[in-house]
Parts: C-alpha cells; sequence; structure tokens
C-alpha cells in the first residue's frame, strides 16, 4: 500500500467521521435558557407572593448543577471522539493489509495455501480440520492429533485427498474437537484482505473485506 493510498484512506474515514458528528442534533435546554426562565419567572411574579428566597437559591444550585454535569458531559464527549478518531487513522492503516477474523469460509488463490487460527477453548484427544467446497462436499480432512489448549495455527496446501490441486474458489473451514464420547466444533479464524475503512452509524470502525462483507474492528484477532 502506497503512502497516497494511506492518506486517502485516513482521508475519507476522517470524512466520514465529521459528517455524522455534523448530524447529531440536541434538544436539551441550554444554561442560556435556563437563565432566561428563570428572570422571566422573577419578572412575571407576584407582587403579593414574591417567590421565597429559599427556593430561588435552590434554583440557584440547580442551575450550578447543571452547569457543571454540562461542562463534564462536553469534556467527556470530546475525549470520546478524539478517541474515535485516533481509532479511525489508526484503522485507515489497515487497508490493503490481511487481517484475522472469525470465519468458516476461506479463499484459496491459484497455486497458493489457505490457512488460518482454529481457537481451542480446552486440552483435546483429536482434533481435525475438514476442507469442504462451495457445494459442500469434503475435499480434504486433516488430522492433527491430540492438542492442548489455545490458538492452533493450520494450513491447507490446496490439495484434496489424492493429491490433486484443487482450483482456485471459496472453500469452507470446519474444525472439530473429540472431548470424551463428543465431537465439538471449534471456532475458526481465516485471513481476509481489507479493502476498505467505515463508521457504522453507532460510530465503530468496520472492515470492509475482500469478499467476505465486513466486521467490526474489534472482531480482528491479528493483523497479519
Amino acid at each position: 500500500m502506497t503512502d497516497a493510498t494511506s492518506v486517502n484512506a485516513a482521508s475519507d474515514v476522517l470524512s466520514q467521521y465529521a459528517l455524522k458528528t455534523e448530524s447529531k442534533k440536541s434538544n436539551e435546554l441550554g444554561q442560556n435558557q435556563f437563565m432566561e426562565l428563570m428572570i422571566a419567572q422573577l419578572n412575571n411574579q407576584s407582587p403579593l407572593e414574591p417567590q421565597d428566597n429559599s427556593e430561588f437559591v435552590a434554583q440557584l444550585a440547580q442551575f450550578s448543577s447543571v452547569e457543571g454535569i454540562d461542562k463534564l458531559n462536553q469534556s467527556v464527549e470530546s475525549m470520546a471522539s478524539q478517541f474515535r478518531s485516533n481509532q479511525a487513522l489508526q484503522a485507515s492503516a489497515m487497508v490493503g493489509r490481511n487481517v484475522l477474523v472469525q470465519s468458516s469460509v476461506g479463499q484459496l488463490e491459484a497455486g497458493g495455501t489457505l490457512g488460518g487460527v482454529i481457537e481451542v477453548p480446552s486440552s483435546t484427544s483429536a482434533l481435525s480440520v475438514s476442507i469442504l467446497n462451495s457445494n459442500g462436499e469434503l475435499v480434504r480432512r486433516i488430522d492433527l492429533g491430540q492438542q492442548a489448549a489455545g490458538d492452533l495455527r493450520f494450513e491447507w496446501d490446496g490439495t484434496n485427498s489424492k493429491g490433486e490441486t484443487m482450483p482456485a474458489g471459496t472453500y469452507s473451514i470446519r474444525a472439530e474437537a473429540r472431548y470424551g464420547a463428543e465431537s465439538q466444533q471449534l471456532n475458526a479464524y481465516m485471513a481476509a484482505n481489507v479493502d476498505s475503512v467505515s463508521i457504522s452509524n453507532t460510530g465503530g470502525i468496520v472492515l470492509n473485506l475482500a469478499g467476505r462483507g465486513s466486521a467490526l474492528l474489534s472482531d480482528v484477532k491479528e493483523i497479519l
């Protein structure tokens, strides 16, 4: 990825962020309106029944509290905005790179291999990875034997059970572990290329993956 591409990606993400920030509208009562209401209340009070001093002091105290909370909210929002902006800039640098995301689908390139990571929750006596084509047919089964808990990397060389090279395309991965008399399907993380980065309506950073849809930045297990 060239520096120009990185700069353009960062600019696009920040532009999205700015538009979403500007689109936010507030219908809350501001401090100026609060003061205007208080003054109007004083101007229109009955001379025969003036406002009680203690009540007026209580309203002033309430105004002071509201003003303090408003300033605190502004500070927190400013910090959150800066944090999201930094996240967007960092995410834009991922355009053109591969990331590991939870998925049961992988892309085999011509003459290449297909690999990923299997999340093993606890030690298993037998672990296997099944490779299936787009029709759901079993292409290859890889026995990985006994494995300890943790992240296990695996790689398929692109051949079927007969040693024949399979065509490029999309293949499904199914990892299964043996626990006693039962088998449990495990989570697999596959590599995907980041085409672009965008910001969701909720402010989250979204990675748009080549041929794989999208994933949140928080879903990325590893940057390759």
